[in-house]
């Protein structure tokens, strides 16, 4: 895929519902790497948030209203040194050990995975929505699960505890990027419905 190609899908993406971007180029140069946030945010243009992983010197100088750091990435207090108090900074985890420790150092949200087998990171063994809900009973921040999630699996995710979820594959693969994103945010809307109306079966 092309950095247009990106550009196009992800802006066709954010029509059919998306409202948090993460850029996770990890063979782009920084120099590049902003290019390309700065592109993206002129597409997306306020109708998403756009967040920049790992590196929150791009994201500020591109603008982006954050950063995703790694498990072992850089610690949340030097990327809210960089970006100041309202930027939200998000840590992936795969524990409850290191979801308890990234509250702790001041994380505004969880990535937790990985939830099911993904074919963007087909060597990770799936922790599946146990893990979600163990994270869930231990912490406060809002948690996005990710790996593998599809239309067929999400509510799964979000009835464990999960704000929302995150994907690659589902969307960016799709032949209307715009129509996945749309069904997957319907799958998601109806179990929040769901969760605050347990009576309402559907």
């Amino acid at each position: 895929v092309t950095s247009g190609d990106l550009v196009e899908r992800v802006t066709e993406a954010v029509l059919g519902g998306v409202d948090l971007v993460q850029l996770r180029e990890k063979d782009l140069s920084d120099e590049r790497l902003l290019e390309l946030a700065g592109t993206l945010l002129e597409a997306i243009r306020g109708r998403a948030k756009l967040i920049v992983n790992e590196s929150a010197e791009v994201a500020l100088a591109a603008g982006a209203q954050g950063v995703q750091l790694g498990e072992a990435g850089p610690p949340v207090s030097e990327a809210r040194k960089t970006l100041g108090s309202d930027a939200l900074i998000g840590r992936s985890v795969h524990s409850l050990q290191s979801a308890t420790q990234a509250e702790a150092d001041g994380a505004d949200f969880l990535l937790v995975g990985t939830m099911f087998a993904s074919r963007s990171h087909p060597g990770e063994a799936p922790s599946g929505p146990g893990l979600m809900r163990e994270v869930s009973a231990d912490t406060c921040v809002p948690l996005i699960g990710i790996g593998g999630i599809t239309p067929e699996n999400a509510a799964e995710v979000i009835e464990a505890g999960a704000s929302g979820v995150a994907v690659i594959t589902n969307i960016l693969a799709a032949q209307d990027p715009q129509a996945a994103a749309a069904k997957l945010k319907e799958a998601i809307c109806v179990e929040w419905r769901v969760s605050e109306n347990p009576a309402d079966v559907r």
